[in-house]
């Protein structure tokens, strides 16, 4: 069927990989509500879904739902970029089914078969890859991803090439082979730990604080452009500017992971100066993102996907930013490495950063590929609303979770004498877990009100006539 609001007809390919993410994103906050609630009744769901599987069910979908963000983000964003169809849409199809069996098969392993069972299952005695966190998954699953990556990546690659060349689909490109060839080391698995958990940082920080910051700044770039009319010289300058510092600050910072892992100590310094930096691009990207709307030279009926532009902007900032450089030196994180001041800043900055950059490609790219420039007013203002619910649900989590974890180190670490153990700490934390959870289902909330936008009708939003009663526009 002809969608007269897509330029290019093979951009509908990105609905596909939308709706997986959605769907998938959804999965991964109940696993998190499950793990809150495990945190203060030890034995729910034992032995049917221990901690440890529901953990890893929880980081593993959200690490694919944001790929399938990515990719769908990808394919609707660089047609258009070109100027050209996509090279090939069949095969964009035929690698989202592959991708989504095979993500699918692995979870259901992770919570039907033993881990060491599914590992012996899966020839992890071929090549030891599995029982890295964040990177559990079977040596099969992370072939299939190596080949669903480069098929994508090929099919992205040759549409550029064949089209017209922009910064923002080149540092795209830049951002997914980057994300791609990182990926590699997590098929090094050496015996030295040290150097085990040393490649293991490539993968883990230098996707999230390197090559993913690229993809995030050309996402934010592309809507910026499409929804306020300023011209793209001008946020192609800021594009460049932030890329470079995110590069320097994200490669070297790589080293406020090697403090205490048994690599030279210059990295305490290294580490220390470099992720104190980290925080500049993001704070640069909070002002781009104002800048732009401010001198924005169009009323662009789709203010929801403006309020998630300029969200993405502030939220990954602060937690991206502010709450990782609390505490990046060494001599902080000395004391507050793996406590629950890591879990708030990884929670808001994932949210901040990439879970809002992909709901803004989304927020601006599903009118268009369901035949309209934008939703109903009504519909945008629900959409409004679930993003300021899921803000405050992951407000009250952060906070909780920072709670805990200063009077995790004030009781557990610093004591030079007479130290609370683990478990006994734990105990006095129990207030601030029941309010992480709180803050959890709160998000739920936002989340569900979110999916309810998209079946909400009425008359589209049109160009020149936006509604005065669309929320939290008009602030930014």
């Amino acid at each position: 069927m002809h969608i007269p609001t897509l330029k290019y007809q093979s951009q509908s390919v990105s609905k596909l990989y939308f709706i997986a993410a959605m769907a998938l994103f959804a999965g991964q906050i109940l696993f998190g509500i499950g793990l809150g609630l495990q945190y203060v009744i030890g034995d729910l769901f034992f032995p049917y879904i221990p901690f440890n599987v529901a953990r890893m069910v929880h980081t593993n979908l959200l690490i694919v739902w944001l790929l399938f963000g990515f990719m769908g983000a990808a394919y609707y964003m660089v047609p258009e970029e070109a100027e050209t169809e996509l090279h090939s849409p069949l095969l964009a199809k035929v690698l989202f089914w592959v991708f989504l069996v095979a993500g699918a098969l692995t979870i259901v392993g992770y919570l039907t078969v033993p881990y060491a069972k599914l590992a012996e299952l899966t020839g992890n005695a071929l090549l030891e890859t599995m029982g890295r966190e964040f990177l559990e998954q079977p040596l099969p699953t992370k072939v299939g991803i190596v080949i669903v990556a480069l098929g994508f990546l090929f099919n992205i690659s040759m549409t550029v090439l064949k089209g017209r060349k922009t910064a923002i689909s080149m540092v795209l490109l830049m951002g997914l082979w980057g994300l791609a060839l990182m990926f590699l080391f997590s098929f090094v698995n050496p015996n030295n730990l040290v150097r085990d958990k040393m490649y293991w940082w490539f993968v883990v920080h230098l996707w999230v604080e390197g090559t993913w910051e690229l993809i995030l700044g050309a996402l934010l770039a592309y809507v910026l452009v499409k929804t306020t009319g300023v011209d793209r010289e001008v946020i192609d300058k800021w594009l460049y500017v932030i890329i470079a510092f995110a590069l320097m600050s994200g490669i070297l910072g790589t080293g406020h992971h090697f403090y205490f892992i048994g690599l030279p100590g210059y990295w305490h310094w290294i580490g220390s100066i470099f992720s104190a930096m980290e925080p500049i691009p993001f704070f640069m990207m909070t002002v781009f993102a104002f800048n732009m709307v401010q001198r924005r030279r169009r009323e662009h009926p789709n203010q929801a996907a403006v309020l998630w532009a300029v969200g993405t902007s502030v939220l990954g900032f602060l937690g991206a930013g502010l709450w990782g450089f609390i505490h990046t030196l060494s001599a902080v994180n000395y004391y507050t490495h793996g406590t629950q001041i890591t879990a708030a800043h990884g929670h808001l900055a994932f949210y901040g950063a990439y879970v809002l950059v992909v709901i803004t490609l989304i927020s601006y790219a599903m009118p268009t590929l369901r035949g309209r420039i934008a939703n109903s007013a009504k519909a945008q203002n629900v959409e409004m609303w679930s993003f300021w619910i899921m803000t405050i649900g992951m407000a009250v989590m952060v906070l909780a979770l920072t709670g805990a974890g200063i009077l995790q180190v004030w009781l557990q670490r610093m004591p030079t004498t007479g130290a609370m153990g683990f478990m006994a700490t734990q105990d006095q934390l129990n207030f601030f877990y029941w309010t992480r959870i709180a803050g959890g289902v709160i998000f739920l909330i936002g989340q569900f009100t979110y999916f309810s936008s998209f079946f909400i009708g009425g008359e589209p939003v049109r160009e020149g006539s936006v509604s005065n009663g669309l929320v939290g526009v008009r602030a930014a």
